[in-house]
């Protein structure tokens, strides 16, 4: 059983899914924001990175630079085998825990 991964942690495993071969730190957290609301510094986006990658839920790889002057390398990251099971136990967890709320309680809290 793998260990459990926190909301933040969640949403950045599926945000780097979704965003497939473009899922670099500042792509990611603007996705980010435009799916959630919410204004994440691109420090926790970064730090949550590296905290995947560090559980093996991500593996990441350097870019060549960019073509412009002073262009910059990219961090890419990629979903690994494990990340995908974590998405898929997360989402597991959820339907199970939403299973048999009423809707008129779904629809009050919206």
């Amino acid at each position: 059983m793998s260990a459990a991964i926190g909301q933040l942690e969640l949403i950045v495993l599926l945000t780097v899914a979704r965003r497939g071969d473009d899922a670099y730190g500042l792509a990611v957290r603007r996705d980010l924001s435009e799916r959630t609301g919410r204004d994440y510094s691109i420090g926790a986006v970064y730090t949550t990175l590296q905290r995947l990658e560090d559980k093996g839920l991500l593996r990441s790889k350097a870019t060549d630079p960019l073509p412009v002057r002073g262009g910059r390398s990219r961090r890419l990251f990629k979903l690994t085998a494990a990340g995908a099971r974590a998405m898929r136990e997360a989402e597991r967890i959820a339907t199970s825990v939403w299973a048999g709320i009423p809707s008129t309680i779904r629809l009050e809290h919206a």
